[in-house]
């Protein structure tokens, strides 16, 4: 048995992180990798890659047991609307059932005091995964970069301006392939990085200060204009949006232009030493994706 290569599920292999943490870990010969997807359309993707798939949704309970058996370690990922309680626990007491040893979680922003709505949710989820007893690692990654090319399937930076919601106020960022990397390694090495809660945000910058480096990466002017979130709120609800999250994300965007959000623009120090590398940080990742910024 002991020469048995661990399995490893992916959930949210479509997705951004969970589609790179995938890619990652089939470089690594070690390990077993699975891509959980929701049909047998979208596993076909995977499989003309060669890639095994199982049929996994969070909302059809009677999927989670037969798709997790055999499986050993799990990268979690939820969608954004405040079902991510339900469907993390009813998850992780069927990945209990199949014998899972490891978690990785892929969280949300702030500290353990955090009292922003969905990230509250997400540390939740963490202490349910602890009181289940696995193995775990927690990722809090804190704004996405790639939130700058599109959100929510919209481009956020048209004809030179960044429109956003959260005033002149800096805050901390990370490059979503930066999670992805971390992702890997927890899933790769769990003994290394059991019990961990990896704060992951490597540079602060406001809208103002991120135009500024556009400008001199791309040779072309940026600028940002800041605008009242309840505007996002608006158009999340005209956009038919899951409106419980998208009030969390409102309020989330309030509070860091008011200023209201003690450690927004915390940055960390645990990149090199997990990655061996270092984080992305503005400039690169503006010279990485410089085509998409084009106008």
């Amino acid at each position: 048995m002991s020469d048995r290569k661990p399995t490893i599920l992916i959930t949210g292999a479509t997705g951004q992180i969970g589609g790179s943490t995938l890619r990652s870990l089939l470089k690594e010969n070690a390990v077993i990798v699975v891509a959980a997807v929701r049909s047998a359309e979208k596993a076909k993707i995977f499989e003309e890659q060669g890639i095994r798939t199982v049929i996994l949704d969070f909302d059809k309970t009677a999927t989670l047991l037969p798709a997790l058996e055999g499986i050993d370690r799990v990268f979690l990922a939820t969608g954004y609307t405040v079902d991510m309680l339900r469907q993390s626990k009813v998850f992780l007491d069927n990945a209990k059932g199949a014998g899972v040893k490891h978690v990785v979680h892929l969280g949300a922003c702030g500290g353990d005091d955090a009292t922003i709505a969905h990230w509250v949710w997400h540390q939740l989820v963490e202490r349910y995964i602890e009181w289940s007893g696995f193995s775990f690692t927690h990722l809090r990654p804190e704004a996405f970069m790639q939130n700058l090319l599109n959100y929510d399937g919209t481009k956020a930076v048209k004809n030179g301006v960044i429109q956003q919601y959260t005033g002149d106020a800096p805050f901390s960022w990370v490059d979503g392939e930066d999670v992805a990397t971390v992702a890997a390694q927890a899933l790769l090495n769990p003994e290394k990085h059991s019990g961990k809660t990896y704060r992951l945000g490597y540079d602060a910058k406001s809208y103002d200060e991120i135009a500024a480096i556009m400008t001199e990466v791309v040779g072309k002017p940026f600028s940002y204009e800041s605008l009242d979130p309840k505007i996002f709120l608006e158009n999340m609800r005209e956009a038919g949006a899951e409106m419980a999250y998208m009030t969390c994300v409102y309020d989330n965007f309030r509070r860091i232009a008011e200023r209201d959000i003690p450690g927004v623009d915390d940055t960390f120090d645990n990149f090199p030493e997990i990655a061996g590398k270092e984080p992305v940080r503005w400039k690169e990742f503006v010279e990485k994706h410089k085509d998409s910024f084009l106008y």
